[in-house]
């Protein structure tokens, strides 16, 4: 009886031990995991920017495109500051690629090289394009929408998922997607707006009901599971709840990017400026 005691309890002590060790394991692996998340999403975020500091806009298109990407700097520095998972890095490096969809967008704008390709956004190809010009009256005022940057069409989106539902790339004469980036959430009335902006142009495969549904026909199947905005939301970090205060231009220490830092992907040692290209 002493003998079979004897042995319970050493079984009983590798198991402790073997399990003990397990979870170190699993911490450990987790833990690299997150670090590997955070340093992806950090060179984004240190590449964007190296552009938002070397870049002046020249007209209104490109200093609100500018605007647009230190908005998603800014975001996407303190994304990164409070992620504690690796799908809040990802998140932190989604908005970060978003910032440089901006950037490319004024320097074209600019007439400058827009640089190597970026990333897809996540939700971008089911969300479709702008493919032509149109104006319509809603709720007491003139929106448009087009395919390239005008005095009528300033506000750039490179396409993906606001709160759930696609926005089409394109230029708009207002933000109208910007209220449900904020707040979360879609008012009254956003899928009529959608449906006459967009109804039968090609290059936005879906109509209305596609925009309340949050899918188009280009993408029927999408997983909503892989949508950052509404699958990273696991420490408030959701797209549509922009911390205000990383939208504070002076709360973002520019100071932290050094120019001449960045050189993962080619970018010269002194940064870019409206006269250099890659």
């Amino acid at each position: 009886m002493a003998i079979l005691l004897v042995v319970l309890v050493i079984v009983l002590i590798v198991f402790l031990v073997m399990s003990f060790a397990g979870r170190n394991t699993a911490r450990s692996h987790a833990a690299t995991q997150l670090a590997d998340a955070k340093a992806d999403a950090r060179r984004i975020i240190e590449r964007l920017g190296g552009q938002v500091y070397n870049l002046n806009g020249v007209d209104d298109a490109s200093k609100q495109a500018l605007a647009d990407a230190g908005e998603r700097l800014n975001a996407a520095g303190s994304q990164i500051e409070q992620a504690t998972t690796v799908a809040q890095a990802r998140l932190a490096k989604e908005t970060a690629l978003e910032g440089l969809y901006y950037v490319r967008a004024a320097r074209t704008t600019m007439g400058l090289d827009p640089g190597p390709p970026v990333p897809e956004l996540n939700g971008q190809r089911s969300a479709g394009r702008v493919s032509e010009s149109r104006a319509i009256d809603f709720d007491g005022r003139r929106i448009q929408a087009s395919p390239m940057p005008s005095p009528q069409t300033p506000n750039y989106y490179p396409g993906g998922r606001v709160a759930g539902r696609p926005v089409p790339a394109g230029w708009y004469s207002e933000p109208w997607w910007k209220t449900a980036l904020v707040a979360g959430a879609w008012g009254v009335g956003s899928a009529l707006l959608f449906d006459t902006l967009f109804h039968g142009m090609s290059g936005v495969g879906y109509d209305a009901a596609g925009f309340e549904g949050g899918y188009g026909s280009y993408d029927a199947g999408f997983d909503a599971g892989q949508d950052y905005q509404a699958g990273y939301d696991q420490g408030g970090l959701d797209q549509g709840g922009y911390d205000q205060a990383g939208y504070d231009q002076a709360g973002w220490d520019g100071g932290g990017y050094d120019d001449g830092g960045w050189d993962g992907d080619g970018f010269d040692g002194g940064g870019w400026d409206n006269n250099d290209s890659f």
